[in-house]
């Protein structure tokens, strides 16, 4: 996220993100039933688009276009709209009257602009003949520091996304100990509900609270219950990482943060951790498992169970609210497509003897590397699979093996050239 957003301009512009998504989703999943992309985007210009703020704009369809080759280029982040280098830095207020606003808005949470106005003139921050006071007005407005209200206070409306899948909340619960081959360890409990339907779509239990880990239940979920168009979580390592985004880019999901300290923003998942630990764990014996396996196939029976049963909040099962828009749901168009979309990507620069470094795990890669940089797309528990993206072509990438290497004849060519007879199809 561009450091010059706030929260509000950030939602703001995950919105418009958003919307700019729904537009060229049809042409990104090849959806569309215009006989060419540009007539399709041509039929959607000739009405208007409504703006997240309510406005409704007439855009030429080569707009549509552009918005395309970004999302390609940067996945969402290239939908989001960029801030301006000065945005919410006034053009009128000096930096010492911006400053003065800031300490007496946080002295005096109730003060208003009219007030604060007369002291910026009374204390010779500004001048009357050359700052009015709706300057002073529009700056406190575009900061957020309007405080009619207890400052204290968060402004919270109950919420729900209209169909499933619209949006996932996901969070980790550090949870019970266990002991598995005579070692006693704790548990992650990693948990994704559907906003809608309150459906459980994915949990796992882990050893450790890891993005890797996230990513796999995150997949499972997609797998089974469909592409989510919003994924909200809270600032935590697992959710918060540039692999995660790439991801989220590759799968067309927009990413969500929920502010710093504030699990309540969360409610649904929070509401589910609780559920579980009241209706299961608080009554679990953990002495009675013996893996880390036989854990998540207990758990596994528990979310069928909550999945099939009411829900006094919807006054129905999860299962049925979720299946009554199946139609809407967007599934994967391929589990090959799904697992490279969930591959982890890292740059690399080659070196001069024919090796990257991963994880301080040395890795072979073809002769014709050396001293490039290179993407490496990999899985963490899968590194056989790995390989280098290269011009649209794959070279796979295997540990190195000192020992057969000191065998290998070194002629200027290499006798184990798989950078040719290796290179797998292009994707």
């Amino acid at each position: 996220m561009n450091d010059t957003f706030n929260d509000k301009s950030y939602n703001e512009a995950v919105k418009i993100a958003h919307l700019r998504f729904a537009v060229i989703a049809p042409v990104i999943q090849g959806l569309f039933t215009e006989p060419t992309k540009t007539a399709y985007y041509k039929k959607v210009a000739e009405k208007p688009l409504k703006m997240p703020d309510g406005r409704e704009v007439f855009l030429n369809y080569n707009t549509f276009e552009k918005w395309e080759a970004c999302y390609k280029r940067d996945g969402m982040d290239g939908l989001m709209p960029k801030p301006r280098s000065d945005a919410g830095v006034s053009r009128v207020l000096p930096d010492t009257a911006i400053a003065e606003i800031f300490r007496l808005k946080q002295q005096f949470p109730r003060i208003n602009a009219t007030l604060i106005y007369t002291k910026l003139i009374a204390d010779g921050f500004i001048k009357h003949s050359e700052v009015s006071l709706s300057a002073v007005q529009r700056f406190i407005k575009k900061n957020d520091l309007k405080s009619a209200r207890n400052p204290n206070i968060k402004d919270r409306k109950a919420f729900e996304e209209e169909f499933p899948c619209d949006m996932y909340q996901a969070d980790t619960c550090h949870s019970i100990y266990i002991t598995e081959n005579g070692v006693k360890r704790k548990t992650y409990l990693f948990h994704i509900v559907d906003d809608h339907s309150r459906m459980i779509v994915g949990a796992q239990f882990f050893y450790n609270d890891n993005s890797y880990n996230f990513q796999l239940v995150l997949k499972e979920s997609i797998a089974r219950y469909g592409l989510c168009r919003k994924l909200y979580t809270d600032h935590g390592a697992p959710y918060s990482n540039g692999q995660l985004k790439l991801i989220l880019g590759s799968l067309g999901i927009i990413e969500i943060h929920a502010p710093v300290r504030d699990g309540a923003a969360k409610a649904k998942v929070e509401r589910s951790f609780r559920t579980i630990k009241d209706t299961w764990l608080n009554g679990f014996n953990p002495s009675s498992v013996k893996s880390l396996e036989q854990l998540n196939r207990l758990l596994a029976d528990y979310v069928r169970m909550r999945n099939n049963s009411l829900n006094r909040d919807i006054g129905e099962t999860p299962m049925e609210r979720y299946s009554r828009y199946l139609d809407r749901i967007r599934f994967p168009k391929s589990r090959e497509w799904l697992d490279e979309c969930f591959m982890n990507r890292i740059i690399r620069r080659v070196n001069n003897d024919s090796t990257v470094s991963i994880d301080t795990v040395s890795y072979d890669v073809p002769m014709q590397f050396i001293r490039m940089k290179v993407e490496i797309r990999f899985l963490p528990d899968d590194m056989k699979n790995a390989y280098i993206l290269y011009e649209g072509r794959r070279y796979p990438v295997r540990p190195t093996n000192k020992v057969e290497n000191s065998r290998t004849k070194r002629e200027n060519t290499p006798s184990i050239d798989y950078s040719v007879k290796g290179d797998i199809e292009g994707v």
